[in-house]
This record gives C-alpha cells, sequence and structure tokens, in this order.
C-alpha cells in the first residue's frame, strides 16, 4: 500500500575527511529535502579528527536546519551512525555517505519507496560504483557473512544508502561496546524490508575509508559480534577430526591383525600432532575471541562519546 502523506525527514550523515564535499552535499540536500518536507534536518557526524568539524560546524552555523556532532575520537561509521540516529527528531530516518556517491536527488525515490507495509528501504544502485575487488569483497560480507552465516534476510540489498522508520531505533536502546552494526540490529527491529534501484555516481574527492582489510575486519567483527555459529563450526571441526582419529585407529588395529604393521612412522605421528595442535588452536582462539568481547564489554567500553554536538538555535 502507497501511502501519499508527505513524512518529516531526518537526514544522518557520518563524515570522515570529507571537508572538501560537505558545502556541496549541503547544498544538494538543502535543494532537495524542503520538496520532501517542509520539516527536515540534516546531521553531520564528524568521525574524523582533521578540519572537518569546523567546516560542519560552519555549516550547522548558517543552516538553521543543519546539526553538527563531534565524536570524541574516530570509533566507525556504525558507531558514528548510531549517534546521529539517537539525536534525530523527525519521522523517517535516511542514512547516506558524505562523498557524494549517494546523490541527494535520488532520496525522493528512496522517500517514496518506504510505503505502509514497510519499515526500511534500501537503495540499490543500477550499477556498481567501485572496483572489482571491492564488490566481490562487499558480495562476500552481504551474501554469505550477513545473508547465509547470521540470517539476515534481504542482506543482498544491504547498503549505506537506507531510509527506516524512527521507532525503530528503540532497537538501539541495548546497544553497547564497540562492534555495532546498523544492518543487522534493523534485522532485529523489523522484517518489513524492501528495495529501491536509484543511481549512484563515483566518488570525487579523495579515497574511501573502506580498505580491503577493513572490509574483511568488518565482516570478522560482525561474524563473531553477533553469531554463535564460528562456535559451532568448531564443535563440528572437532567431531569431524574425531571420526578421522576413530577411521586411522582401526586402519592400524587392521593392520596390526593382518600383520602389515610396521615401526610407527614420524610422518604419521607428525601429522597427528599437527591436526590436533591446529584444531586446538583454533578452538581456543575462537573462544578467546569470544571472551575478550565478554571482557570489553563488562569493562563498559562505550559505543561512541560525543564530543560537541552543535545546533544553531542552541549556540
Amino acid at each position: 500500500m502507497r501511502s501519499t502523506a508527505k513524512v518529516s525527514i531526518s537526514v544522518v550523515v557520518p563524515c570522515y575527511r570529507s571537508a572538501a564535499v560537505l558545502p556541496r552535499l549541503v547544498d544538494r540536500l538543502n535543494a532537495v529535502l524542503p520538496a520532501i518536507h517542509p520539516h527536515h534536518e540534516v546531521i553531520l557526524v564528524v568521525d574524523s579528527t582533521d578540519e572537518t568539524w569546523d567546516t560542519a560546524r560552519a555549516l550547522a552555523a548558517r543552516h538553521d536546519h543543519v546539526q553538527a556532532i563531534r565524536m570524541a575520537r574516530n570509533y566507525g561509521q556504525h558507531n558514528a551512525l548510531i549517534a546521529g540516529i539517537r539525536a534525530a527528531s523527525f519521522e523517517r530516518i535516511i542514512t547516506m555517505d558524505d562523498d557524494l556517491q549517494h546523490p541527494p536527488e535520488e532520496l525522493p525515490k528512496l522517500v517514496a519507496a518506504l510505503t505502509d507495509d514497510l519499515d526500511v528501504v534500501y537503495a540499490v544502485p543500477e550499477s556498481d560504483e567501485h572496483g572489482p575487488l571491492r564488490n566481490l569483497t562487499s558480495w562476500a560480507a552481504k551474501n554469505l557473512v550477513m545473508g547465509r552465516t547470521m540470517g539476515v534476510p534481504n542482506a543482498d540489498v544491504l547498503g549505506a544508502l537506507r531510509i527506516f522508520r524512527t521507532f525503530l531505533r528503540a532497537g538501539f536502546d541495548q546497544v553497547s561496546g564497540p562492534h555495532v552494526s546498523v544492518d543487522i540490529v534493523l534485522s532485529w527491529t523489523t522484517t518489513r524490508v524492501g528495495s529501491v534501484v536509484v543511481r549512484m555516481d563515483q566518488r570525487t574527492e579523495g579515497r574511501s575509508g573502506f580498505t580491503l582489510r577493513s572490509l574483511i575486519k568488518h565482516a570478522i567483527n560482525m561474524i563473531l559480534g553477533y553469531s554463535v555459529k564460528p562456535l559451532r563450526l568448531v564443535t563440528y571441526v572437532g567431531f569431524l577430526i574425531g571420526v578421522a582419529g576413530v577411521l586411522l585407529t582401526a586402519r592400524l588395529v587392521w593392520l596390526y591383525f593382518t600383520g602389515d604393521t610396521k615401526v610407527a612412522g614420524f610422518t604419521t605421528l607428525a601429522s597427528l600432532v599437527t591436526i590436533f595442535s591446529s584444531a586446538q588452536m583454533i578452538g581456543i582462539g575462537v573462544l578467546g575471541e569470544y571472551l575478550g568481547r565478554v571482557h570489553a564489554h563488562g569493562m563498559g567500553r562505550p559505543t561512541y562519546v560525543v564530543r560537541e554536538h552543535y545546533v544553531k538555535s542552541e549556540g
């Protein structure tokens, strides 16, 4: 069912080393948002320690509907997003990148796609805007890690350009610790997820903060932070090694009774030690990672700390 009523919009933009593009981004948002709803706001969450904060604060001082939030240090994109989401005031929240790869002119499509039967809508690019390696890594992270491993529905459409109903942020109330994922928490709050195809542009300034290494690290963080499947995998590996050990023992017993037994070879012994030592180290490593995360949460390590929140009406 499609709703024709206009809805107020909060746009949350995590900003990382983007001083050069923020003025253009805000100008383009200013040209688009009034047509969507007269009540709108742009929340710039600065997650870097360069001149980006000065630019964001100047924009907030110039425009009544722009806010600037400065993180105490670099916490990461999703942590910055949660800070902005919690500061949002209006009925719908849009999240988008700061590098102009997400054209503000495409936001009306996103708003129109959030029909009455949906709670979240993701933007799907008409064509891939990244290189082959980045696209392959992104596909694996979404489909293999979040889709199959973690059971997140509609994982193939996940992306940084999204719109969702503000009431869903109640699902973030209990989120704590340094490892967070907006998409996973949204998947916990609703299954009413849709998508819309939009145009994506190429990055024009600087380089993306997401490298292959950071994407792999993020995928590992998501698996270990929101899934117990690695623990189950260790159990399965242990079971398979146990089966292999039983079969090897049966073979040795058979060779003994058939008279084919020779002096125990170093190769067999070394292979067994290597296999079982590897299995033990993997198991200990996975368990240690989980215990480390429990310990980090127990220490109260924050998801983020806001150093400064500038709103023009408040000075």
